[in-house]
């Protein structure tokens, strides 16, 4: 009998870590070896604005039992890798090529010491920001994974043009790092509505609420109006001319119609122009974390990256 994933406990089989970025961030990491025999290849994800990796053990942990070796790590500056803004809880960076900058540093190394074929993974704005690596030629994957990646937004009313604009002028209007939304009615405390736009799974929504509680530092809240106008830019850039069609390897996105936070349409016309793409497209019955969503979601979208996994390593 397979026994049941504790998702509040480090796995046995894990080691976490500091990476230290070109910039000088300290940055975690969590690194699984291939629960038995020689790895299928290796996998590097990173998850999405305001995420932190506990919430993916257990998805890692399933591909390392499929024979795969598996990394996850931080964006500097939000989960357990310090802030960039004035305070603790609010999601702030001077532009997303310094993460695209972390990222080309860090899968250098990775790959140089992981063995192949290397995937590269990502959720929401992880997704975003390893389709953005790989389309500038930062890095070389063999294949990318992308769960619900943030190519726009459904809160944009306007054309991208028009939001990014009103973004630069909220940004000017006072300091840049100062939150772009509210959080809460109750301070340091997240909205009610918020587990709704993420899961239907209460179990899992809970164990999210169990990590923050039992490491605080994992805590963020909104982002900032810097990150904002700087999610724009580089939302439009990724859309640029010849940009996503330079993006010659496969690609498998997961994403869902009825994502309340990234904007469905912005996936699908990204998908149109992907040289080599799978979309799997899930309806009502999924939220944004498609990969903590319901064992009947969750399932289904296992079942497809294990599937495109198990092609990446046959070929």
């Amino acid at each position: 009998m397979t026994a049941v994933f504790d998702r509040r406990a480090i796995p046995a089989g894990a080691q976490e870590s500091r990476w230290t970025s070109p910039g000088g961030h300290d940055v975690r990491r969590i690194d699984w070896a291939p629960v038995s025999g020689k790895a299928k290849g290796s996998l590097l994800f990173f998850p999405g604005r305001g995420d932190f990796y506990e919430k993916y053990l257990e998805t890692l942990d399933h591909w390392a039992r499929q024979g795969w070796r598996v990394t996850a790590a931080d964006w500097h500056g939000q989960a357990g890798s310090g802030r960039l803004g004035k305070d603790a809880v609010t999601g702030h960076v001077g532009d997303f090529a310094d993460w695209v900058d972390d990222l080309a540093a860090l899968w250098a190394e990775w790959k140089a010491a992981m063995p192949g074929p290397h995937v590269l993974a990502g959720h929401s704005m992880g997704g975003h920001l390893v389709l953005r690596a790989t389309a500038e030629g930062r890095v070389d994957p063999d294949g990318l994974l992308l769960s619900a990646p943030m190519l726009g937004f459904t809160a944009s009313v306007l054309p991208d043009g028009a939001m990014h604009l009103a973004a630069r002028v909220m940004k000017a209007l006072g300091e840049p790092s100062r939150p772009a939304w509210k959080w809460s009615e109750k301070p340091g405390q997240p909205p009610e509505s918020r587990a709704h736009l993420l899961t239907h799974d209460p179990a899992r929504y809970a164990d999210e609420m169990w990590w923050r509680e039992a490491r605080p530092e994992l805590v963020m809240g909104p982002g900032s109006w810097g990150w904002v106008e700087r999610a724009y830019a580089s939302m439009r850039g990724l859309f640029a001319p010849g940009r996503l069609e330079a993006v010659r390897v496969p690609v498998l996105i997961l994403a869902t119609d009825n994502d309340k936070l990234v904007g469905y349409s912005a996936i699908a016309r990204a998908a149109q122009r992907l040289p080599e793409v799978e979309l799997v497209r899930f309806g009502k019955e999924a939220h944004h974390e498609i990969l903590r969503e319901a064992d009947p979601v969750r399932g289904r979208a296992l079942a497809a990256a294990d599937a495109f996994l198990a092609r990446i390593a046959g070929k």
